[in-house]
């Protein structure tokens, strides 16, 4: 999978994390901190594979920006 960096949080401190990726597969790939045992335990019905990050809201807006101004018509 070849991914496209979009966005990443400008507070970040070590490097590109939270950020979020378009995949060639048209997919968004959301990099960020993983949610703690506790936090984990709020999602309904996560699958085997699945995981759970924490990204601010801006990041995901700024994201989507970037997307809808590149995205072919």
């Amino acid at each position: 999978m070849k991914l496209t960096m979009l966005a990443k949080d400008d507070k970040s401190q070590k490097g590109d994390c939270p950020s979020v990726y378009m995949s060639d597969t048209g997919e968004l790939v959301v990099q960020g901190f993983q949610l703690d045992a506790s936090d984990l335990r709020e999602l309904h019905n996560p699958l085997p594979g699945e995981a759970a990050v924490r990204i601010s809201p801006e990041v995901v807006l700024k994201a989507i920006r970037i997307y809808e101004q590149n995205r072919p018509l």
